[in-house]
């Protein structure tokens, strides 16, 4: 089923007050200019989960917005060499064979000859479009977004990717510290969540009891759950140590969901780890959801006590906002935008090792009113600094910028 887009009117009770109006009065500047992205996927990551959002919203406001991606007929070479690129943009010290990056470099060059990239601005997502400004028109300002954190990345893998990103107009990063030194300006953005769409909204309780039930979780006892892709940098081999130091004092349950891509060696090895520990505790559930199974995803973070996100690399995560905004307290790696989304001691907390995140999950199930305080502060920080409306107020000042 497909979602209903909301108007910008139904978030005026979710944003801040007085947000809507001034979006509304923001976007005269760059009423009736044409925007265009341009990212891997419609469905999968979190890219694709950002644009879902903004690009009916800034069209609601008069920016006429299109969103091509390099998947739209069909799965492609290029989302095959995603995963290995990214963890070598972001430091991984695994070998990037030079045939990925022919392969990729081939693969853009033919892209480029099918997509309307036609726009007054005109923003490429991540590593994989990056090549098509190759072929951009004499027309138009060209912008790079980047969701990766490349501040130590492979050297090969980097200087593949800079040849392609210095003939861009502007870069875009979502933390000064993932940035590099470039001959163009740059600017930040975080991302943000869209709070009325099927994988944040409201639901019932009696609707998240019955997912849970058909995803055959129980609710008899605390739930402690991660959700992200099974890769190294996101250390699901960690949280299950965690869990096992946590279950010594208290009684809880372990959920995991992930999953590798088919065609990622690397994770389909941990998967096989992660699985062989479950095998072996009946609390600990793993479940490879697909991508849109967005309302199940709602649903275990509504039914979780304590969410994790105890990444070792990170891009933003906006795992830990989504988990933030259901009030959930959260406990999360020192590392990427999740420092910048958990206060620490406020609104969650942040650790460095397998130890660390033990002690706090003991610490916030021994103390309920703890839970609750902290949860409640993570959504009112939500609400403030990372929800859809301020993300449309940034990319509406973003295109007043460059267009002057």
């Amino acid at each position: 089923m497909t979602e209903a887009q909301p108007t910008l009117d139904d978030y005026r009770d979710v944003a801040p007050p007085g947000t809507i109006d001034s979006l509304r009065r923001l976007s005269e500047r760059v009423r009736g200019r044409r925007l265009v992205n341009v990212s891997a996927s419609r469905e999968v990551g979190g890219v694709a989960e950002i644009l879902r959002g903004l690009v009916p919203l800034l069209e609601e406001v008069g920016v006429e917005s299109a969103w091509e991606t390099l998947d739209q007929d069909g799965p492609t070479p290029g989302t095959a060499i995603a995963a290995p690129l990214h963890r070598a943009l972001q430091g991984s010290e695994e070998r990037l064979p030079v045939e990925v990056l022919d392969e990729l470099r081939d693969f853009t060059r033919e892209r480029a000859t099918t997509m309307d990239v036609d726009g007054d601005v005109v923003m490429t997502h991540d590593a994989l479009p990056t090549g098509l400004v190759e072929a951009r028109p004499q027309e138009g300002v060209w912008v790079w977004r980047c969701h990766l954190d490349v501040s130590r990345p492979q050297r090969r893998a980097w200087t593949f990717l800079r040849q392609y990103v210095v003939k861009y107009d502007a870069a875009v990063f979502s933390l000064p510290a993932f940035a590099q030194r470039l001959p163009i300006p740059q600017f930040l953005i975080h991302p943000a969540i869209d709070p009325l769409s099927d994988k944040n909204r409201e639901l019932a309780p009696a609707d998240v009891d019955a997912i849970l039930a058909r995803l055959g979780v129980p609710r008899d006892k605390p739930i402690l759950l991660q959700v992200g892709r099974f890769d190294r940098f996101k250390d699901p081999l960690g949280v299950i140590e965690a869990y096992r130091l946590v279950k010594r004092q208290c009684d809880c349950r372990l959920v995991l969901v992930g999953g590798a891509e088919s065609d990622d060696p690397e994770g389909a090895e941990l998967t096989a780890d992660v699985l062989d520990a479950a095998s072996r505790d009946r609390d600990l559930h793993v479940l490879d959801l697909p991508p849109t199974a967005r309302l199940e995803v709602n649903a275990l973070q509504r039914a979780a006590t304590i969410v994790f996100q105890k990444s070792t690399r990170e891009g933003f995560g906006l795992g830990v906002a989504e988990a933030m905004w259901k009030s959930k307290p959260v406990i999360g790696g020192f590392a990427g935008g999740i420092t910048t989304q958990i206060v620490y001691g406020v609104t969650g907390f942040t650790v460095n090792s397998v130890e660390g995140a033990a002690f706090r999950a003991r610490q916030l199930l021994a103390d309920p009113a703890l839970c609750a305080r902290v949860g409640a502060a993570g959504r009112e920080h939500v609400r403030e600094h990372f929800l859809i409306t301020r993300h449309v107020g940034d990319m509406l000042a973003l295109m007043a910028t460059l267009l002057g």
